[in-house]
């Protein structure tokens, strides 16, 4: 390995320190193993090549496909949200580009992702693969019914808006369990709002305001 490699990797741990100081502890960013995980994941392997140099800046990038890769700090809010343990099992609706997917992985047991666009979902897989999460199933199809076959999950994470929260993810958390997810009309600001399941209710709670990509359907492809 040549010095210009070395120098570029020493570069991006570089810039992963300052992310994880300046725009996550600085915040409200206080879990340990959301800090630790967001350190030692590297971002600018889930970008676009040309825009590596933008990896760790504190905002989203397109990914491709009319989707985007979000924001460092929405990244890890929404992580530290769940609660996650280490032997958790995590659904994640709306893979991406993986990256998500690879931070939860580096907490929790198992994680089951499903991305609508095939494009996106082939590239996730194989990314995944070659950067060694092998915990993380990466699976195309329509997310709205969840994966009842590995159910339930301790938690789900649903990384694009949708109108209202779908019910057969409800059913697939485990009593105890957590969901995060936005809610609100498309072209606007939605609420991240989190979901707790109680054994006799369904909680909800308004976290933040947030711009989303839409939560899309298309029942021509498999639900599973």
């Amino acid at each position: 390995m040549g010095c210009g490699s070395l120098l570029g990797q020493t570069d991006y741990k570089a810039q992963r320190e300052q992310m994880v100081k300046k725009q996550l502890q600085a915040r409200d960013i206080n879990d340990f193993a959301t800090l630790s995980a967001m350190l030692n994941v590297p971002r600018h392997e889930f970008v676009l090549e040309n825009l590596r140099i933008r990896a760790y800046s504190d905002g989203p990038l397109p990914i491709g496909n009319g989707q985007t890769i979000s924001q460092p700090y929405i990244v890890a809010f929404m992580t530290q949200a769940l609660h996650l343990k280490s032997d958790h099992r995590v659904l994640e609706i709306g893979t991406g580009s993986g990256y998500q997917a690879a931070v939860l992985a580096k907490i929790v047991d198992s994680v089951y992702t499903i991305e609508i666009v095939e494009d996106l979902a082939t590239s996730a897989k194989k990314r995944l693969k070659d950067l060694g999460y092998p915990n993380v199933i990466v699976k195309f199809g329509d997310g709205y019914h969840g994966l009842p076959s590995k159910a339930p999950f301790d938690a789900i994470m649903v990384t694009a808006g949708a109108d209202s929260i779908p019910q057969p993810l409800v059913d697939q958390l485990k009593v105890g369990g957590r969901m995060i997810i936005p809610i609100g009309p498309h072209h606007g600001i939605r609420q991240l709002v989190l979901i707790t399941k109680k054994k006799n209710k369904v909680l909800t709670k308004s976290l933040m305001p947030v711009r989303f990509v839409p939560f899309t359907r298309n029942t021509k492809i498999k639900s599973y």
